[in-house]
């Protein structure tokens, strides 16, 4: 299988940071395309609106995202040709429409590795995305 397209959701934590290096490198090595995904999830309303227009939403994720993108200038060269996303909607809902959408061949995504009571109580969206990703996915644990 060729990887000519990979997908890398960050989320501006140092195990997303880790894992967009790692992605960032394998592509120059594959001489890949790369998209980079930031995904803000949709704060979780007590009741009735959340009181935040979705325009100012993707405003603020867009200033979130930015932020993301400039801690990963040390792959300068490799960002200036990713494409770049940015999203609003559950995370592994959105990677994977994305990795559809973009045609992606691989993710790269970061996992903090909990499993047992950790993964049931926080969810794991790396967990999610492996099990419904339209292609293989290369999860990166964090740096020992």
């Amino acid at each position: 299988m060729n990887f000519k397209r990979i997908l890398i959701p960050v989320d501006g934590s140092p195990i997303s940071a880790h894992a967009a290096s790692v992605g960032l490198e394998l592509a120059r090595d594959l001489r890949a395309e790369t998209a980079m995904v930031y995904v803000v999830e949709p704060p979780v309303p007590y009741s009735g609106e959340i009181g935040i227009p979705p325009e100012e939403l993707l405003q603020l994720a867009g200033r979130e995202s930015e932020a993301v993108f400039d801690a990963l200038r040390e792959h300068g060269d490799l960002l200036a040709t990713a494409a770049r996303f940015v999203r609003v909607g559950h995370a592994a809902d959105v990677i994977e429409k994305l990795a559809s959408e973009w045609s992606a061949d691989m993710i790269v995504i970061g996992s903090h590795g909990r499993g047992g009571v950790g993964r049931a109580l926080l969810g794991s969206v790396a967990d999610a995305v492996v099990r419904h990703a339209p292609c293989p996915v290369l999860v990166v644990r964090r740096e020992a």
